[in-house]
């Protein structure tokens, strides 16, 4: 089985799933705010619900993610104040 943001993504608007996804946008805000930028490895991303929370960042266009070809947990995020090529 492996990692589908579309199937995921629903329970993103269910209670818990709120509660998550604002634990891990106060961190990748964070981080951010610290950095720069962040790997999926460095943030600590931990199961499927919570990559799907980042992913809705970047959907909701609070994150940017650098386009490369990597393994998952190597995939470069960072605000879109920073990533303005």
């Amino acid at each position: 089985m492996s990692y589908d943001y579309a199937k995921e993504r629903p329970h993103l608007f269910s209670e818990p799933g709120q509660i998550r996804f604002m634990r891990v946008r106060d961190n990748a805000l964070a981080v951010i705010n610290m950095h720069g930028a962040f790997r999926l490895q460095e943030l600590g991303i931990s199961d499927w619900a919570e990559i799907a929370c980042i992913d809705r960042m970047v959907e909701l266009g609070e994150l940017v993610e650098f386009k490369r070809e990597c393994w998952g947990q190597f995939r470069v995020f960072t605000s879109p104040q920073v990533h303005n090529l």
